[in-house]
């Protein structure tokens, strides 16, 4: 079979003295000058110091096309890895869509193939870096990899790529190393320059060298960078030109977060799909080193999506203090849900009970997760949730989600709504309160919803509620009862139960969700069925994480 040639090496894009801002939906040839780029930049803010917990920020920037750069980094024509070679090529296209783009507009481009410099020994980029003068600024060791800069130190680095991050099949990447020998390449380290899929042209630069381009930069004014490229836990970060070494000496560095790839092996852990290694990466990003931003901001449209990344979108909202959720679901959510969906997380405000910051994920949310109690919320971010439900789209609820939206005999904050019918409308429950702290709830499945498939592999006999029994019955007629609950002396009570809403929707609600609950394996399966059923994927053969 014919391989794409396709490693793209670092390519930094710059935008001249004197350029122009893209303009959004501006197509290759407009040549559309404008006199600022606006830019939307995502970055994750602690809730409070040491919280461990991060709000999604979104922060509007106006910056001078004069004094911007865009680096795209080693993207080579070919890798040793061939699920990363492909990748490469399906993701080249877009990338000289914006290289076009941005030049057009007046963007100086580097292209920055790291040890591919030979080959463009006599081309027209290459030689014009010659021309440019040594920085007398240059900052200590600009020339060469940083493997970390001190605030990381504040996180934990969120994947194993200790084994190089390969993602191979091993007999397939047998056969690409023999093919790669077949064609006089090294299989090891086979990229000899730039992958042809991006257009070079006369006018750029072309430099792997981090003293070089740190001069272009100071030559053109440079203030801003945004790098695009692969791959994002390796070079991205580390080269000389990556976002490690401009975020430490002063650049304003983003990364384009959806023209990137991750080497990264869901073999090892944390044992989520590639396409989830990558996000966490970039969270990581986000939280300890730069900003993010998307290509659409450039070319209009949508951000670029691999072909092969079908996963829908979970977004978890959590604002409760009584089941410490806003740490068991993010736990949960790496290990049972990162190999088939993209998980965002919603923190409350630490310091107004009132908001949650980062709601706005909840627009292209494929299904909601709510772990929320007794908050009532701006006008604009109640409508969301609104929104969601409206839409028909599926909701899944732990525990205090039954009273999520609805204060207990005080009156509403000026500006804020609650949803008192939350409970009825959505979960089709009807909670009336709970028979406070006690004896373990002794939990029996639904004979007649035993084949359903929340219920697959789950032995309800060989776990037990931890938190107080809630009282919910009766439920409406549109609910299906999976597992009741009983404590000695009193009613028994549906503890999970489905609802087919009258918008079509699917919603999941369990009153299970004590911190101690998430320390029995049956109760994580038990909530990974419910949300794979929600969101409409299959239950049956979900391989716990790790094997």
């Amino acid at each position: 079979m014919k391989m794409v040639s396709l490693w793209i090496a670092g390519a930094m894009l710059i935008l001249s003295a004197g350029g122009v801002s893209p303009v959004l939906g501006a197509q290759p040839g407009s040549k559309r000058k404008a006199s600022e780029l606006k830019v939307v930049l995502r970055s994750r803010t602690e809730t409070s110091s040491d919280s461990k917990r991060f709000h999604v920020v979104h922060t509007n920037a106006s910056w001078s096309p004069a004094e911007t750069a865009i680096v795209v980094c080693d993207m080579w024509d070919l890798h040793h890895c061939k699920n990363a070679t492909l990748r490469g090529a399906e993701i080249a296209p877009r990338m000289n869509r914006v290289l076009h783009t941005a030049r057009d507009m007046g963007v100086v481009i580097i292209h920055a193939p790291s040890s591919c410099m030979k080959a463009y020994a006599n081309h027209p980029a290459r030689r014009r870096v010659a021309q440019v003068p040594r920085s007398k600024q240059l900052p200590d060791a600009i020339g060469s990899w940083c493997h970390q800069i001190p605030e990381e130190q504040r996180g934990v680095y969120p994947i194993d790529q200790s084994d190089g991050g390969e993602d191979d099949d091993l007999a397939e990447h047998a056969a690409w190393a023999k093919e790669l020998t077949g064609r006089g390449r090294n299989p090891g380290a086979p990229w000899k320059k730039q992958t042809e899929l991006l257009d070079i042209e006369d006018q750029d630069y072309i430099s792997d060298n981090g003293e070089e381009i740190w001069s272009v930069m100071e030559q053109h004014g440079i203030q801003n960078v945004i790098l695009l490229g692969v791959h994002t836990n390796m070079c991205v970060l580390g080269r000389p030109f990556g976002l490690r070494q401009m975020a430490k000496n002063g650049k304003n560095v983003v990364l384009m977060r959806d023209l990137t790839d991750t080497m990264y092996n869901p073999l090892k852990a944390p044992y989520v799909s590639h396409f989830s290694g990558t996000d966490l990466i970039v969270e990581h990003i986000e939280k300890f080193v730069c900003p993010t931003m998307t290509s659409e901001q450039i070319l209009g449209g949508a951000p670029f999506r691999f072909k092969h990344d079908r996963r829908k979108h979970i977004v978890i909202v959590m604002a409760e203090r009584e089941y410490q959720t806003e740490r068991t679901l993010p736990e949960f959510a790496v290990t049972a849900l990162g190999k088939h969906f993209r998980v965002s997380c919603v923190f409350a405000n630490d310091k107004q009970r009132n908001d949650l910051p980062g709601i706005e994920a909840v627009r292209d949310a494929d299904l909601l997760l709510i772990s929320v109690r007794r908050r009532v919320l701006p006008a604009g971010q109640m409508a969301l949730i609104r929104a969601h439900v409206a839409q028909g789209k599926p909701v899944v609820g732990i525990r205090t989600a039954s009273h999520a939206f609805s204060l207990r005999n005080q009156p509403i904050p000026d500006g804020l709504r609650d949803w008192p019918e939350f409970d009825k409308a959505v979960f089709g429950g009807n909670y009336t309160g709970h028979h406070g702290g006690g004896p373990d709830v002794v939990l029996e499945a639904n004979a007649k919803a035993a084949k359903h498939p929340i219920l697959v592999g789950i032995d309800c006999t060989a776990f037990v509620g931890k938190g107080s029994l809630y009282r919910v019955s009766p439920l409406a007629e549109s609910t299906q009862v999976l597992v009741s609950g009983a404590i000695p002396d009193k009613p028994g009570e549906p503890i999970v139960w489905l609802n087919m809403r009258q918008d079509g929707g699917r919603s999941v609600y369990t009153s299970l969700g004590h911190p101690d609950d998430f320390q029995q394996p049956q109760f994580r399966s038990l909530l990974r069925n419910a949300l794979y059923w929600s969101a409409g994927v299959p239950v049956a053969n979900v391989v716990p994480p790790g094997r």
